[in-house]
């Protein structure tokens, strides 16, 4: 594992995900096991669950959010329902130059809105179930861009692949809940215009293959045990939160020699600045180290190489 940026902030550099050179999966397309030559693959965290991932000329994103619009939700109040959806073209500019696939794990506030402008600078095709799909085509995202799934895909593109997964949102409280649930089937919404509009809508999860490497990409702290039952993968991108216990019985439904965490900032500070921990990243560590596999965290805009 290399690192470029302010370096791995917890965690060993074992980097076990590419140490064999050989890669084998339980895939939900009926894919056998193969073998792969390794080759390095960048992942650069952009903050909360937005992700590069490059390998030659292949780059994948995952939930690309950048602009990062003050919402207090970390905050004692919580999240503001009315607060305005904003997407700032100049900020995403900073980081985003290029990608073949965007992947759209769930249609909240804090993974979608800059996605429309992100597949209209890169060309990518866009992956998402239906209301991911009607919450993007109502912000104007490029139709001929967007690929509707829904869970058991296999998806060959140029340089990767990827595997769609049903999933889970987290929640939690005393009543078992998250923020904005629905779904928005069928016709177009009216444009959102507060977070209160993007409604989660369900949630997917994605197993990325990349330069030999299977990462496992969850954007919320919970998942469907049945969908994911002995997957292997090398890499999983996991994020605390959610019920007591649900990250150890992650790591006890998959086989994941790494995990990194991802979604533990506190959206409402810089992306500029050094990631502030919500409260979570404690649980998830106890969690990836009591199954036996490697914990990294990396910081914003920083970059591992597996």
């Amino acid at each position: 594992m290399t690192l470029s940026r302010r370096g791995v902030l917890t965690g060993t550099a074992a980097a076990a995900a590419g140490a064999a050179g050989v890669v084998g999966w339980r895939s939900t397309s009926g894919v056998e096991a193969a073998t792969k030559q390794r080759e390095p693959v960048k992942l650069t965290w952009w903050g909360n669950h937005a992700w590069e991932l490059r390998c030659g000329k292949a780059v994948v994103l995952t939930d690309p959010w950048l602009t990062r619009f003050h919402t207090g939700t970390y905050s004692a109040a919580g999240a503001d329902a009315k607060t305005k959806v904003v997407s700032r073209p100049e900020v995403v500019d900073r980081y985003v130059s290029t990608a073949d696939a965007i992947l759209v794990h769930h249609g909240h506030y804090d993974h979608i809105p800059d996605v429309p402008y992100v597949a209209r600078k890169t060309g990518a095709t866009v992956l998402g179930n239906e209301t991911h799909l009607n919450l993007l085509r109502a912000m104007r995202a490029p139709g001929d861009q967007l690929s509707q799934v829904s869970g058991g895909e296999y998806l060959p593109f140029e340089g990767f692949t990827v595997e769609v997964f049903r999933s889970l949102h987290s929640c939690g409280g005393k009543r078992h809940q998250f923020a904005f649930p629905g779904t928005r089937p069928g016709d177009v919404p009216a444009r959102p215009r507060t977070i209160a509009d993007l409604v989660e809508g369900g949630t997917l999860a994605y197993v990325i293959t990349i330069g030999g490497l299977r990462i496992l990409s969850l954007s919320t702290a919970g998942f469907d045990p049945v969908s994911l039952r002995d997957l292997e993968v090398d890499v999983v991108l996991a994020a605390p939160g959610g019920e007591p216990g649900v990250t150890d019985r992650l790591l006890q439904t998959i086989k994941a020699p790494t995990v990194v965490a991802t979604h533990w900032d506190d959206f409402d500070q810089p992306l500029d600045k050094p990631a502030v921990d919500w409260g979570g990243l404690t649980k998830l560590r106890a969690s990836a180290e009591a199954a036996g596999s490697t914990f990294t965290v990396v910081d914003h805009l920083q970059s591992i190489t597996l």
